[in-house]
């Protein structure tokens, strides 16, 4: 008779112990007799095993040098087995082994593991793909997100009760003791060619489909954000990014220092002979993994297959649970090469109840090596996509998908696009969106942001605003974006239009960007407030520190033409005319020969180049912005504007040019650092409007960019550069602290400094023909150069509290006795993390 059989869930959770040392034992192997249902223990020695129809049968509990142990269980009942190992003489008869409480130390020196392991790092080289001239394959990439453990309650909701045809698509099999809804996926087919040197990596999709939900979020953001989270994972890269975070290999040059490392087996029965290799972080909270890696006993110390997890401590935020598994095959060359990757991610608020199942699957065959293309191939572009790669029909999928689908997943694609025609969906996710991201949809027209609705500053009062944008329904090459403003105390109407051409199709914010853009803006704004991803109307940023009374009126034509490129270089060439008119306590003066001349307003015709590289660059896409995804490579910006006096009543002649370098300097184990360094120049004698009038930040949000405690309009200069350091430990201290290591807390440090100066002939000191620096009410002013001494202010700040907000301390270093400064802050942001 079978050991399978009709029985209700079996889960049996518990602890093993060695039974001398009362140590938990990491990884060791528990199963069920006569099957192949079993688990390991993790880190503290626990364990746990959900199984459904399991017949009356015992339990195994084995780990090299140790004596097996088995135990009975009671099908269909939740127990706990708590288990106690005793060493096994015959295996250990060359190890001592000691009673009592004390175990013996942990080392790397002269330990045969390390030794292994060692081994295994000098031979990284040699068993990458990397090793070969030439290489090629085909790969399949499946990734799909599910909910999971929905209870009855939740499934019985008066709000999903429309849906009940949706929940019996329910996958049961492919994770024992959790349900699975299917709610997305996606599927990819790709040929991929690599050659040495010059090296080159091409990239050829051949096939892709993926659920949609293009009417409420942009997919293509979608995607390239789960892409980002599940990323590619090559055991013998030193780091790996994973879940936004950097995780150190267990076969990295540095892995002795951050792991412990165990032989618990060796395999003699294949060839070549294997070792069963156990490691774990020596630090819990760190970004390491645990689990087991099978060596090979020969020449190449190569891996053949990866069994790896997280720790329960990781300082990781929303996952539950985390499992990675690669199995390498040997090629006819005799190196192993991987041939299929599974990644599971389980995420919640909360150890039990529902949560989010992720799945990523990528499997390679058809290895072609050191069989060389003509030259000219290789001089294609690194990433292609075939122009039918998404009309391919269901038989090309059954037929070519290394894996097949499950039943759960096969429906998929069917089932989201029967519900996003159901009116009540449609409700519920135009409410979502609005909540989300901001907009309140009504077919080709878009109302929003709703968070710039209402707000309010000394020279407008209270402010209301209302907005929208067209949607693709309206055009998919043409968008219009407009809203209308009113503030109370100045009485004075404000509004905005802008219409864009995509000479692409597709969305103005989709990479890679071509976009003609006409705009004319009447609005008011703060000189120097430069604020990322947020509108300066926002009402949140209303409220502000100190004096806030040195505001702009201002008239703005522009027309942009922006075009980028797949190798992530792009070039925007600008028109810009602009009248600003000072308000609230700016004044623009002439004060020449005991005279105040008071000018009303300037105005400035304008045309700008900016080149930018971004190589690898990805972005995190919204529906009204998309935010870069930092990587190792740096980012270049380049800026040139020329003003013409005499154009459309410019005023001035004068030229600026700026060279931006951003660069993330990734550090294992210590966490990364952003470096922004920046220098620019303006020729020409201007007056200090005109001038680079330094970012500040009065508000209590913390500005990446800008500078904290420096005051609007404080600094000016036509001539200046900076360099800003911000450091993420990712919990490398705090890890080591129990109260912080419990909370996850991270620890943050910043670092800005800025030094520039004004010529002569642009410092109202030495000319008194440009206009005056501004005073306060007191007449004292109000706006510096900076040639004495750079402006310096560093932080030292808490992340990840709750999980979303990072509080800065914020100490500004010099100047300190300008007039209404802030020698201290406390600044805080959002900041979603894993």
């Amino acid at each position: 008779m079978s050991a399978i059989a009709v029985f209700g869930q079996t889960t049996v959770s518990g602890v093993v112990t060695d039974a001398e040392t009362k140590e938990p034992l990491p990884f060791v192997n528990v199963f069920y007799e006569g099957t192949t249902v079993g688990s390991v223990t993790d880190a503290n020695g626990a364990y746990v095993i959900h199984t459904p129809n399991l017949e009356n049968v015992n339990l195994h509990f084995s780990f090299l040098g140790y004596k097996t142990v088995i135990r009975k269980i009671r099908p269909g009942e939740t127990q706990e087995l708590n288990v106690k190992m005793a060493p096994d003489a015959k295996v250990l008869d060359e190890v001592t082994v000691t009673s009592g409480n004390q175990r013996e130390r942990y080392r790397n020196k002269n330990n045969p593991a390390v030794d292994l392991v060692r081994e295994m790092i000098s031979h990284k080289k040699e068993n990458r793909m990397e090793s070969y001239d030439y290489a090629e394959y085909e790969e399949y990439e499946k990734l799909q997100m599910s909910l999971s453990n929905m209870s009855d309650k939740f499934k019985d909701r008066k709000i999903f009760r429309k849906y009940k045809w949706l929940f019996e698509n329910v996958d049961t099999t492919t994770i024992p003791g959790k349900a699975l809804l299917p709610i997305y996926l996606q599927e990819t087919l790709s040929d991929r060619y690599y050659r040495r040197t010059p090296e080159k990596k091409i990239d050829v999709t051949k096939a892709h489909q993926k659920v949609s939900f293009d009417d409420y979020i942009d997919n293509a953001g979608l995607s390239t954000y789960l892409n980002y989270l599940y990323s590619d994972i090559d055991i013998y890269d030193n780091n790996t990014v994973l879940l936004t975070n950097q995780f150190l290999s267990p076969i990295a040059d540095s892995a002795p220092t951050f792991y412990k490392f165990y032989i618990t087996d060796t395999l003699k029965n294949v060839t070549p002979n294997l070792v069963e290799l156990v490691f774990v972080p020596r630090d819990a909270g760190g970004f390491l993994f645990q689990g087991k890696l099978y060596v090979t006993l020969d020449t190449h110390y190569a891996v053949q297959k990866v069994e790896m997890t997280v720790n329960k401590n990781i300082n990781l935020n929303w996952v539950r649970e985390l499992h990675i598994d690669q199995d390498f095959v040997q090629t006819p060359s005799g190196r192993f090469q991987v041939v299929k990757s599974r990644m599971q991610c389980d995420f919640g608020l909360s150890k039990g109840g529902g949560g989010l199942y992720g799945e990523r699957v990528v499997s390679y065959k058809n290895f072609v090596v050191d069989k060389p293309r003509e030259p000219k191939f290789y001089e294609s572009d690194t990433k292609l996509t075939l122009t039918d790669s998404e009309k391919h029909t269901d038989g090309f999928w059954l037929s070519n998908r290394h894996d097949s689908l499950s039943v759960a997943e096969s429906k998929v694609y069917q089932n989201i696009d029967s519900l996003q025609k159901l009116p009540s969906f449609k409700r519920t996710m135009d409410i979502a969106t609005l909540l989300l991201a901001g907009y309140k949809g009504f077919g080709w027209w878009e109302l929003g942001p709703v968070n710039t609705f209402y707000s309010f500053n000394p020279v407008e009062g209270f402010r209301l605003r209302v907005g929208g944008r067209t949607t693709p329904k309206f055009n998919e090459r043409l968008y219009f974006e407009t809203y209308g403003a009113y503030g109370f105390k100045d009485e004075k109407w404000k509004y905005f239009l802008s219409a864009t051409y995509s000479f692409t199709g597709k969305s103005i914010w989709q990479f890679p960007v071509h976009t003609l853009r006409a705009s004319f803006q009447r609005d008011t704004k703060i000189p120097g407030q430069e604020l990322q991803f947020v509108q300066e109307d926002n009402f949140l940023l209303s409220f502000k520190r100190g004096v806030n009374d040195k505001w702009l009126y201002n008239d703005i034509w522009n027309i942009d033409y922006l075009h980028e490129f797949d190798s992530h270089f792009s070039y925007r060439l600008g028109f810009k005319n602009w009248k600003q008119i000072p308000a609230g306590g700016l004044k623009y003066e002439i004060r020449a020969d005991d005279t105040v001349t008071e000018i009303q307003q300037v105005t400035t015709s304008e045309f700008s180049l900016e080149l930018r590289w971004a190589p690898g660059e990805q972005f995190y896409q919204g529906k009204a912005y998309r935010i870069p995804i930092p990587n190792r490579y740096p980012i270049v910006t380049a800026r040139f504007i020329g003003g013409v006096k005499g154009l459309l009543g410019g005023e001035y002649n004068y030229q600026s040019v700026a060279l931006n370098v951003f660069k993330r300097f990734y550090l294992s184990q210590f966490g990364y650092t952003d470096v922004v360094a920046e220098g620019g120049y303006v020729f020409g004698q201007v007056p200090f409007p005109l001038l680079n009038i330094h970012r500040a930040n009065q508000t209590y949000s913390y500005q990446l960019q800008s500078y904290n405690l420096m005051n609007f309009l404080e600094f000016v200069s036509d001539k200046y550069v900076s360099v800003n350091f911000d450091h993420y430990f990712n919990g490398f201290i705090f890890n080591k602290i129990p109260l912080f290591k419990k909370l996850k807390w991270r620890e943050v440090a910043t670092f800005k400094l800025l030094y520039g100066s004004i010529r002569r002939e642009n410092d109202p000191t030495y000319n008194p023909q440009t206009f005056a620096f501004p005073t306060n009410s007191d007449g004292v002013t109000t706006t510096y150069s900076l040639a004495a001494q750079p402006y310096m202010e560093c932080s030292v700040g808490i992340a990840n509290i709750f999980k979303l907000i990072r509080v800065d301390l914020v100490k500004r270093l010099s100047y300190l006795d300008h007039p209404t400064i802030s020698n201290w802050g406390i600044r805080a942001r959002f900041k979603f993390d894993f």
